[in-house]
């Protein structure tokens, strides 16, 4: 049995040490409150695929609870300045998984968040980008963040997954941004979009996590499919050369 999700917390708002290699998530510097364990079994470990993925977004769009929503099924409704390492054991069309989720404040030091951009990139095999359907700034910022991710990540075939949430979906009659306008971005940054509401519908957060998980295998696949098409053409042109040998 899963015994739930791990949670690492640092306080203040720096860099965890991601000093382990890409796709595996490093010992924090300070570890202060630690929930749960992951369950480790040789055998299974064989077949397991683990992923990270990074929340983004402004203050106050709801990445925690979100996150926490997702691992848990409940909403918190406040959070304070806390950055956070979650590890959460997952199955996904009968395979396990191990998703380790960054959720970092938004910092608005131009010079800081250049610098953990660049980290988030080195580390992420993912990114969720959250913005408030209330809130027209926070909007923006998913915008300017989705620039950053794509002007900074040459993955060759491979493209980094995004997936664009709209959040508070329940306060609708204080929105100002438009469900159409999330769906334009989306579109034009090649990510997918959804709108949900953290407080009141587990299931779409679900669907979030998932969609995002499915993309992350997809660019995976992509990444290793050419090397295997290389290798027919070479084994089939091998076998021809073959038989025009043994003819002549």
């Amino acid at each position: 049995m899963d015994p739930g999700p791990r949670e690492v917390v640092r306080s203040g708002g720096g860099i965890p040490n991601f000093a382990a290699p890409r796709r595996a998530l490093a010992p924090p510097s300070a570890a202060v409150r630690v929930r749960g364990a992951i369950s480790t079994g040789s055998k299974m470990n064989a077949f397991k695929m683990d992923a990270n993925i990074v929340i983004l977004g402004s203050d106050s769009v709801g990445k925690s609870a979100l996150t926490v929503r997702f691992l848990t099924r409940r909403f918190i409704g406040e959070y304070g300045d806390i950055e956070s390492i979650y590890s959460h054991n997952i199955c996904l069309d009968g395979r396990e998984m191990t998703l380790n989720i960054w959720d970092s404040p938004y910092s608005q030091d131009f010079s800081q968040e250049s610098l953990l951009c660049e980290k988030r990139l080195q580390w992420a095999d993912g990114f969720v980008l959250v913005y408030s359907i209330c809130d027209r700034s926070s909007f923006n910022t998913v915008s300017r963040m989705i620039h950053c991710i794509r002007a900074s990540k040459d993955l060759g075939l491979e493209k980094m997954p995004i997936i664009i949430v709209g959040n508070k979906r329940d306060l609708h009659h204080r929105r100002t941004v438009f469900s159409e306008e999330g769906r334009l971005l989306a579109l034009s940054s090649d990510c997918h979009f959804y709108e949900v509401s953290a407080a009141e519908n587990y299931h779409s957060v679900l669907m979030v996590f998932h969609a995002l998980v499915d993309r992350i295998r997809e660019c995976r696949s992509a990444v290793k499919k050419p090397a295997g098409i290389r290798g027919i053409v070479k084994s089939m042109s091998a076998v021809f050369n073959r038989k025009r040998t043994d003819s002549l």
